[in-house]
């Protein structure tokens, strides 16, 4: 089915896993376009008490008879085949789409479309660009994947044709978008619970590139090799940046007290403006170069630029400091592969800190068996790691790989770890070996953001 964002408003939609951070996105967006939205998920939430609020019907559970006088169901990737309302509306021939098809539809009826796309830092760039495209006062629509204080969430409706949003590559469903301007931060291995190898990765990256209209543009990073490979093969025009390589570029870099950079802007040889990060780590340096590429191609400002940057503080669970307890700091971050971890890490050395405490908890049996030398090698910049058992998210146990191998091996490579089962006797564990001075890391992309909040109240 095609759907028509600006003309259909008179179609009443409804979302299987309405409470999911994209798909409450979308629903949210419909709702400020006066759009009927239905929506169901496993739990109540915060975002669904919102949805409710804001008009749309929330039902908790999934049944059959939620799908009432319904137009469009969509749904996501998560959701199983057996799943009674995709069933119901399969048997009823009610029109489907996917989560990643429905946005798509609606970037359709927008000109200017920035999908931010890339393995590692698409939710921190895309809110930089964010903050960019809103100092400029473009009165963008913006859908990221954490929530973003300067729009009080994850979404925020606009009325121009200004539309950015995160592209993922997981089930390559970035492939049904249609962008004016890509970004690709980097390839590296990751999802190979659905793709073969890096090889057939990097070949969804080059579809993805293949999608920006000739006269579009396409941001690369070309300080990431992959990505300079699926550049050379581009048919729009190619806006390249890096610290290394790349025409927008960073020079005369420095850092704060806190680990974040302060650098001059080059275009080639010539000075554009000097900028100064909140954020920290080496790694944003490039995810600041690639918004600012962007802003650039959208011919916004220095002025602008320069203001959306100096006010991005970070989003939610990205190097997010979450409160300091007798002069021990507690930072989450939403890290899950074994490169962003590494850039996690490096960062905290610019940190303040005596100690270094990590609490990791891997996300997927996938991804840990498949990256399991990685993550083994990950964790050579902390003083004391402690191992979580692993965040099942979508997936079964099958007992291939656990939580205890992964602490076995990266015992065997000369680093402090230990592995708890429980939130309770993770929490217990650093009461007792925390003191003042010391700085704990939360990672991780499920729930264990939990242990430095429970942490912070019962120190």
């Amino acid at each position: 089915m095609s759907f028509n964002f600006e003309h259909d408003t008179n179609k009443k939609i409804h979302f299987i896993g309405i409470g999911g951070v994209s798909m409450s996105g979308l629903a949210e967006i419909l709702l400020e376009h006066n759009y009927k939205v239905s929506g169901s998920d496993a739990k109540e939430s915060p975002v669904t008490d919102k949805l409710r609020k804001n008009g749309a019907e929330i039902y908790i559970g999934h049944n059959s008879e939620n799908i009432n006088d319904v137009d469009l169901v969509v749904y996501t990737a998560a959701i199983s085949n057996d799943n009674p309302e995709l069933e119901y509306a399969k048997k009823s021939n009610i029109a489907l789409m996917t989560r990643a098809q429905f946005l798509g539809s609606i970037m359709k009826d927008h000109k200017y479309n920035v999908a931010v796309s890339g393995t590692h830092g698409k939710t921190t760039t895309t809110s930089i660009i964010s903050h960019i495209v809103l100092k400029a006062n473009l009165d963008p629509t913006i859908l990221v994947g954490g929530d973003l204080d300067i729009i009080g969430g994850n979404v925020r409706a606009g009325k121009s044709d200004y539309f950015i949003t995160e592209a993922c590559e997981y089930k390559a469903s970035f492939l049904e978008f249609f962008p004016y301007i890509g970004v690709i931060l980097d390839i590296d291995a990751d999802h190979l619970d659905y793709y073969k190898d890096i090889d057939d990765i990097e070949n969804a990256f080059t579809k993805f590139s293949s999608l920006i209209p000739k006269d579009g543009y396409l941001i690369a990073n070309y300080d990431d090799e992959r990505t300079v490979r699926v550049a050379s093969k581009a048919k729009c025009n190619v806006v390249s940046y890096g610290i290394e390589n790349g025409k927008i570029n960073a020079k005369n870099i420095g850092y704060d007290d806190h680990g974040c950079a302060v650098f001059d802007v080059y275009d080639g040889n010539k000075f554009l403006f000097n900028v100064r990060l909140n954020v920290p780590g080496k790694h944003n340096i490039l995810n600041s170069l690639a918004s600012i590429a962007t802003a650039l191609v959208l011919d916004i400002d220095a002025k602008s630029i320069i203001a959306g940057i100096q006010s991005f503080n970070g989003t939610h669970r990205r190097f997010e400091i979450k409160g300091t307890k007798a002069g021990i700091t507690v930072i989450d971050d939403y890290a899950h592969h074994p490169t962003e971890i590494k850039a996690t890490l490096a960062a905290a050395q610019n940190y303040p800190h005596k100690k270094i405490f990590c609490v990791f908890q891997p996300h997927t049996y996938s991804r840990t068996q498949s990256l399991f030398d990685e993550f083994s090698n990950a964790f050579s910049n902390v003083d004391m790691l402690v191992l979580a058992d692993i965040y099942a998210a979508r997936e079964k146990d099958t007992g291939v790989v656990s939580s205890d191998m992964l602490g076995d091996a990266i015992r065997k490579n000369g680093v402090p770890c230990k592995n708890l089962h429980s939130f309770d006797d993770i929490v217990a564990y650093l009461k007792e070996n925390l003191t003042e001075g010391d700085v704990l890391f939360t990672i991780g992309a499920g729930d264990v953001y939990k242990v430095g909040e429970t942490f912070l109240k019962k120190f």
